[in-house]
Order: C-alpha cells, then structure tokens, then sequence
C-alpha cells in the first residue's frame, strides 16, 4: 500500500505532518485520532514508517463476485483488519480483541475513540469500551493523533477529490498504566477516553461537542427530515393558492 497508494498521494496531495518523533521506532502504541475522512485510514499509515492496522467491518472482505475480492484485497493490503459484528459480543468485544492481538505483537494499533466519522467537522464525545480497554489490558501507550483537513478533500456527494494539503499532528505518548487492572471501571474508562479526546482536541483545534458522533447523526438526519417535510408541506399549500386549484 506505500508503494503503490501512498507515493501517488505524497506527490498529489502533499501531506503535511508534525511530530512524527513521538512515534515509537517499535515496540505497541496505540494510534488515537479523530475521524473526519474515510481517506484518514490512508494518510496516516502513509506517513509514517511502520505499519499501522486498522479495524474494518467483516463485510468489506466476504462481498462475493470480483468487485468483493477486489474490495478484500485493498482493506487487507491498507492493514484493515475484519470485524465480525454479527456474534453474540457484537463488534465492540471482537474490536477490543483484535486491538490486543496487534499489540502483543508489538505493532501499532488506529483506533477511532468517536466510533463514526464526525458529520460536521467538530469533535465527539470518545466512546470509552475500545480504546481505554485495550490501553489498560495491554499497558500500551496512547499516542493521541490529529488530521487536519481530511474533510475538505472528498466533501459527501463530491466524487472527484479536491487537490489541497491536509496535515496530521501526533502528540506525545500518553501512559495510563496507572489504571492496570482497572478495565472493568465504568468511571476509569470513562477518564481515560476523555483525558485522550482532550489531547486530540488541543492538537486538531476543533470545536469539542459532549455527545457521541451516532447520536449527533441521527439528530442531523432528523433535521434534514423535519426540513423537508416542511418545504413539502409549503409546496402543496402554493398551489391550493394558486387560482382555479
């Protein structure tokens, strides 16, 4: 995938990147970043030297037919790994053990703590099961990570991408091994995730919203929903007006 992805995109877009030093040379980490773009999951590996495996739903590696083995073939080379979120524990407890699994391994883990892609640009509220779950039962260190931009590049309903630099910011290594043992603690893991959104948020310089990004969705799409009821609504009034209706 650097190969054949990411030198295209260095040479097209142009990626910026600061603090690349506070990535380890090797060793776990966990990578926690927002989440503005599904092209997220391409710069960053791109820009740094080692490997980075990501969580995907099982579905993009069974789709049957060429374009489904093509489609496996792209999230298995970009180090997506499958989710199964059709079994008893659902994809949360499958995510938290695939995370630990790299990271006993010793590589490096990209986590979403928002869970979604933010709808507007601003920062969610982090769902506390994944990330801090697999920081405390690993002891890996949490290297908060900031995109910049991704956004701008592919707005929703574009299809041709907009050529412009987008930029990542990655923080110092956060150390919650303090809390070991302690996965169980609705209220640690609660402040673990926010101490982590807290770090992303100084480094992205986005508005922070205290709600998860699903729920800001279904608020969006109500909205939208409720709008358009209404412009339907003064359509049909117009024309009873109208003369002779």
């Amino acid at each position: 995938m650097k190969v054949s992805i990411g030198g295209p995109l260095k040479l097209a877009f142009r990626p910026w990147v600061e603090g690349l030093e506070n990535v380890p040379a090797e060793g776990p980490a966990i990578l926690a970043s927002n989440h503005l773009s599904f092209s997220d999951s391409f710069f960053l590996p791109v820009m740094l030297d080692r490997k980075v495996t990501f969580i995907a739903k099982a579905e993009y590696f069974t789709t049957p037919g060429l374009k489904g083995r093509l489609t496996a073939a792209f999230f298995k080379g970009v180090g997506q790994l499958p989710v199964d979120r059709s079994g008893a524990r659902g994809a949360g407890e499958a995510a938290i053990q695939s995370g630990i699994e790299v990271l006993e391994r010793g590589e490096l883990f990209g986590i979403y703590p928002e869970g979604t892609r933010s709808p507007d640009g601003r920062l969610y509220r982090g769902k506390p099961g994944g990330l801090a779950r697999v920081a405390l039962a690993t002891g890996a260190p949490v290297i908060p990570v900031a995109m910049i931009d991704t956004e701008k590049i592919q707005p929703p309903g574009k299809v041709m991408p907009k050529l412009m630099r987008p930029g990542i910011r990655i923080g110092k290594p956060l150390d919650f091994r303090r809390y070991q043992g302690m996965e169980q603690d609705r209220f640690v893991l609660r402040a673990v995730t926010d101490e982590v959104m807290y770090e992303i948020m100084k480094l992205s310089g986005q508005e922070y919203v205290d709600i998860y990004a699903t729920a800001a969705k279904r608020q969006i799409a109500e909205a939208a929903k409720a709008e358009k009821q209404v412009h339907k609504e003064d359509r049909k009034g117009a024309v009873r007006e109208r003369p002779g209706s």
